[in-house]
């Protein structure tokens, strides 16, 4: 990973929640099925960080090493299919990932982008940029039939954003 402060000098990075591996296919499959095909680039995931200074990767790197090394394994519920503004996503809940997430913005807050800094709220989108009505017949029939039991965090996940698919960077798995 490199060293700098220019956000625009080496392409951002994005933060994403490691879960666990029954988890991740039971939502990649149903992201595989929602998504449209030619847009759906990258896997199911949870975002913790947009949009993080590509050059500072060392730092990044460094701060996420020490803070995963002391982090056990937790359960996040799984909760509502709701809508989004012109899509639909499966929200979670965890007080631990809330903490771990205002932990790591309060050490990055002068770095954060404006989506950064706004309220996190947890999801996996599992489709995007519909209609209205098309949003709301979707998120009804997602929700008439996923039945999702907790899943587990284990770890963090670094990528760098490339303008399309994401390249994974670093996976800091907890304890």
């Amino acid at each position: 990973m490199e060293s700098g402060n220019d956000l625009g000098e080496r392409p951002p990075f994005v933060l994403t929640l490691e879960m666990d591996g029954e988890s991740f296919v039971r939502f990649n499959e149903l992201r595989q099925a929602h998504y449209p095909p030619a847009r759906n680039l990258v896997p199911a995931h949870v975002t913790l960080f947009y949009r993080l200074p590509g050059g500072n990767g060392r730092e990044i790197g460094a701060l996420l090493a020490q803070t995963t090394s002391g982090q056990k394994r937790f359960a996040v519920s799984v909760g509502d299919v709701k809508e989004l503004e012109r899509g639909v996503a499966i929200f979670l809940h965890s007080p631990q990932l809330s903490a771990l997430r205002g932990e790591l913005a309060a050490e990055w807050w002068p770095w954060l982008t404006d989506q950064d800094r706004l309220p996190f709220r947890p999801h996996v989108t599992i489709t995007n940029n519909l209609g209205a009505g098309e949003a709301r017949r979707m998120r009804e029939s997602i929700a008439a039939t996923f039945h999702a039991p907790a899943m587990r965090a284990v770890g963090l996940h670094l990528w760098r954003y490339r303008n399309g698919p994401w390249e994974s960077e670093r996976l800091f798995p907890f304890r």
